[in-house]
């Protein structure tokens, strides 16, 4: 009888954590929808990316497991297991690490990253900073990717303000991988590659 009372505390236990995890998914996978994210004017995705990098801390600290949140809500926004799938989810969570390392993950960034604000920096040589929205490839140069998850990336506001439209490596490799996964046209990579000359 304790065994199968045991027993049953375990899967109440699991069924609960798996009801977490798919309500954090349900919260992000609106906010990565590419067909809403394809509806949005000019850096309309930069709060998007604020309060997914919100949503992400939120479920950790719930003992959930990011990768997996992400899993869900990407499966949820109908982006299924692929290239566009892989890139959206690391970038995003390359975004949490980022807000993690730069001490903006405090109660109060978490506040602001929940309304799709700018939490502050609290960590390293941009202390006091905003944590602003990056576009690793710019959009001088593609505007075609303003609003792909994939290609925005948190930054102090500082160093994004420091930035040129110059194209690297880095850049270029990402454009690539991005026309492949079906997130830029040839058209894109194109113009890419131009401004990588």
């Amino acid at each position: 009888m304790r065994l199968l009372s045991t027993l049953l505390w375990c899967l109440l236990l699991a069924f609960q954590a798996v009801a977490a995890q798919t309500d954090n998914a349900k919260r992000i996978a609106p906010l990565i929808d590419s067909a809403k994210l394809a509806t949005l004017g000019k850096r309309g995705a930069n709060q998007r990316v604020q309060k997914t990098v919100y949503w992400l801390a939120e479920a950790r600290e719930a003992g959930q497991r990011p990768d997996k949140v992400m899993d869900a809500a990407l499966g949820l926004a109908g982006v299924k297991n692929g290239p566009a799938a892989a890139l959206t989810k690391a970038a995003l969570l390359r975004n949490l690490d980022i807000a993690e390392k730069l001490g903006c993950l405090d109660a109060e960034g978490l506040a602001e990253m929940r309304k799709g604000k700018a939490p502050t920096v609290r960590r390293g040589p941009y202390k006091g900073d905003q944590l602003s929205v990056n576009h690793i490839i710019p959009r001088a140069v593609c505007p075609e990717l303003d609003n792909v998850i994939a290609n925005l990336e948190l930054m102090p506001l500082r160093m994004n303000e420091s930035k040129n439209d110059r194209v690297g490596a880095r850049q270029t490799d990402l454009t690539r991988k991005f026309n492949k996964a079906g997130l830029l046209s040839d058209k894109g990579l194109k113009a890419v590659e131009s401004a990588a000359r």
